[in-house]
């Protein structure tokens, strides 16, 4: 696949992916792309060869999309983009980067090789969630990593219930409950004791969030099921449903929210010497091969 028509984004005002930006523009100039850069992002860079885009407008436009910042950066890129039928790498100037691998430092070697078709293609499944109230919808979002319930004040317990494709599970007492996708198991559900997933996998896991019991861990379930958590009515004061920590939805005693997968998948591309379990290695300080 060519990419004439290249987008970028990343955070803006942040002075390491000001000068990654900068550098990115005079490589694309010179590659004779067309280059697209995020509104918010253009405000702070200087007068260029580039045309400032609404994110919407970039993904509908461009055939690549580079997001320089951290994997926070790529989320809320990943939640707009995968509407679109556009490829999307990241350039790392955060701290884990489970999401953007392109190192900083010698990017124009790894995107030569992208821009010489030699890269790997992964699809990224999203979840959607629903909040029903009284068989209303009230709200709903769109998550790439995880969907949480949580309180709306620090280490206060919730009771609710849990069913899958509308088969009980279990009913419980905690501070909340995490819904985390392949690409969601190395953040929050990780913390709170989840299980790695590899991306390929087609599958969910439910975390429990400091469980009233010592019996309750991790569930991993079909990406296909439908997760549908009923919310007690006598829980004294609002809840609230986080999608990768960015955006917050407003939960009432008594509503019932619903987890699915989401029809859009995010096509992220990553150099071909990318090894997932390589990344697993060394963002968790995993040991070394001994011989």
């Amino acid at each position: 696949m060519r990419f004439n028509t290249v987008g970028l984004m990343g955070k803006p005002a942040h002075q390491g992916t000001n000068i990654s930006l900068n550098a990115l523009i005079v490589y694309l100039k010179e590659k004779g792309c067309r280059i697209l850069v995020d509104e918010k992002v253009a405000a702070n860079l200087p007068d260029g060869d580039f045309e400032p885009k609404e994110v919407h407008e970039i993904g509908a436009e461009a055939d690549l999309v580079i997001v320089v910042g951290g994997d926070g950066n790529m989320l809320g890129a990943a939640r707009i983009l995968a509407q679109f039928d556009v490829a999307v790498v990241g350039v790392n100037r955060g701290n884990l980067g489970f999401l953007t691998d392109i190192n900083p430092e010698d990017f124009d070697v790894q995107l030569d090789s992208i821009f010489n078709g030699e890269y790997q293609t992964e699809q990224r499944f999203l979840l959607e969630v629903d909040v029903y109230r009284e068989h209303q919808l009230k709200s709903s979002n769109a998550a790439v990593n995880e969907v949480v319930l949580h309180h709306s004040k620090v280490a206060h317990m919730m009771e609710f219930e849990v069913f899958i494709d509308d088969k009980f599970v279990y009913s419980q007492r905690s501070d909340g409950l995490i819904v985390a996708t392949p690409t969601g198991s190395t953040a929050y559900s990780l913390s709170g004791g989840g299980p790695i997933l590899t991306p390929n996998l087609d599958a969910l896991t439910l975390v429990p969030m400091f469980p009233h019991t010592l019996s309750s861990r991790p569930l991993v379930v079909d990406a296909n099921s439908v997760v549908k958590i009923v919310v007690s009515a006598d829980n004294a004061e609002n809840l609230q449903v986080s999608c990768d920590s960015h955006i917050v939805l407003t939960v009432m005693p008594g509503d019932e929210i619903h987890i699915r997968k989401n029809h859009n998948r995010l096509s992220l591309i990553h150099p071909n010497n990318y090894n997932y379990f390589n990344v697993l290695r060394k963002k968790l300080h995993w040991g070394s091969k001994l011989f």
